[in-house]
């Protein structure tokens, strides 16, 4: 404890994970100290500019009903500045054609075969009706999303539908990822239903009992890329400290219980940590003090991803109506989606009505070769795909590729016993906390909620912290896409 009373806790990274336990920590009256090992805040979130248009070159969203991300972005004075996207109306581009994205589905699964028609043939269409005379699919402590959807309504949903939005999200392989970790509610479902079409209906009519109405995402005029900032800006005017440059290199438990963190020539004293981290940085951290947190911690894969930000004139470009599209591996193209940056969001449309902005995707977890073409390429593939998606001809005015390398964390088969090892390993360390997307949802919302219950897990540990209960920690296990 410090000479003054109040608790001294270090978070490590500065990611929004970090930054958002950091904010709550000073809400709890702790003395907070960010260390951040790059030059810049904001981890995935990264606002930039191309052809003079304010951009976000990271994540562009966020979930809106989940209530931790927007609910964040007011208390730190943004309230004004969220917007919701412009149109909701996006497509799938498959069978030689953008296609309407269906409505009336989770994740991808539909609640009729007639969903997705359109989307699938008459044949996939056929077998997802099966669905009501298959007998129950088990599926045990946790199964793929794949495997099990696959297995009850055919292969061809999944693969033209639930895989690529799950790539969307996690940049993963359906037929790997997690039921129970990626779309719990699915997982829940699927224990006490024979029929999935008939969970999902339900889980559709619960929804609409709960009046979950209003936009599903929501973003910020400026970009999402602008959170981080404010959050750091809100941190620091409460007398928080944050450090960018400056990597944490060890953390020991002292004698007494407190702990030691050096970073560089920095050695912190503190009475509590939170290790606001990627997997294989915090299993360095942990290395001496929980070897055995630290071996699970290897174990978390992560996916590496690109995405290429292109900017047109106007007067050169005509695109389809729409947010943007998906597309499906199976499908054989090089981008695996494109957003209508300008057609999405209001404020990017406003920045410069001369100017069009769309960017690509590519990159899923296992894939390396195109993620070794240099960044022209990158470009010229995108373009090569957009000109045959949308008939896009146009040379760009400006391109920008940004690359985030082991971006993504998996969640296989298996993730939540996984977390929970990770978990039961660190409380035996009083006075330690874990938090970001490598736990319990790669979403911001999620983030911010792990930050959220790492700071209520320390606030029975940290004396003299004041304990509030105006912000109660929402559920952790929201669904995929957050």
């Amino acid at each position: 404890m410090s000479a003054t009373g109040t608790q001294h806790v270090v978070v490590i990274g500065a990611g929004i994970a970090g930054l958002a336990a950091a904010h709550r920590l000073l809400d709890r009256g702790a003395r907070v100290t960010v260390l951040e090992a790059s030059d810049r805040v904001g981890g995935k979130l990264l606002p930039g500019e191309i052809a003079g248009v304010r951009v976000d070159l990271g994540a562009e969203s966020m979930l809106a009903r989940r209530p931790e991300a927007v609910g964040l972005a007011r208390e730190v004075g943004l309230a004004d500045r969220l917007q919701p996207p412009s149109t909701a109306t996006a497509s799938i581009w498959t069978r030689g054609a953008l296609r309407p994205m269906p409505k009336g589905h989770v994740m991808g699964v539909p609640g009729t075969a007639s969903a997705l028609a359109g989307v699938l043939s008459d044949e996939g269409l056929t077998r997802i009706e099966r669905d009501a005379e298959l007998p129950r699919t088990e599926v045990g402590d946790d199964v793929a999303v794949g495997e099990y959807v696959a297995a009850r309504l055919g292969r061809e949903v999944v693969d033209r539908l639930v895989e690529p939005l799950l790539g969307g999200v996690y940049a993963g392989d359906a037929y790997r990822i997690s039921l129970r970790s990626a779309v719990p509610q699915l997982y829940q479902a699927a224990r006490t239903h024979t029929s999935l079409t008939e969970a999902v209906r339900e889980i559709q009519a619960k929804a609409a009992a709960n009046q979950q109405t209003g936009p599903v995402f929501m973003g910020i005029a400026g970009g999402i890329g602008s959170l981080p900032l404010a959050v750091a800006d809100a941190v620091r005017a409460r007398g928080g400290e944050i450090t960018t440059d400056t990597p944490a290199t060890e953390l020991r438990r002292e004698p007494g219980g407190s702990w030691r963190v050096t970073a560089g020539e920095r050695t912190l004293h503190a009475d509590a940590v939170v290790l606001a981290l990627p997997a294989p940085a915090a299993a360095r951290l942990l290395a001496a003090e929980s070897p055995q947190a630290a071996a699970e911690l290897r174990t978390i894969a992560y996916a590496s991803m690109a995405l290429i930000t292109l900017a047109y004139r106007r007067a050169e470009t005509r695109l389809p109506d729409g947010s943007g599209f998906l597309v499906p591996p199976l499908d054989g193209r090089t981008i695996k989606a494109s957003t209508f940056a300008s057609n999405k969001w209001g404020w990017i449309a406003d920045e410069d009505p001369d100017v069009i902005v769309l960017r690509t995707s590519v990159g899923r977890h296992g894939e390396t070769e195109i993620l070794q073409r240099d960044d022209a390429e990158l470009v010229e593939v995108s373009r090569q795909d957009l000109k045959e998606a949308t008939g896009l001809d146009a040379t760009p005015l400006a391109t920008r590729v940004t690359r985030w390398d082991d971006g993504l964390p998996q969640y296989p088969v298996g993730h939540h016993a996984r977390v929970a090892r990770i978990r039961e390993h660190v409380s035996r360390l009083p006075g330690l906390a874990v938090c970001g997307a490598q736990y319990d949802g790669v979403g911001i919302p999620a983030c911010i909620a792990s930050a959220y219950a790492a700071v209520d897990q320390l606030g029975g540990e940290l004396r003299g912290v004041e304990e509030l209960t105006a912000h109660p920690v929402q559920s952790l296990h929201g669904g995929a896409g957050e």
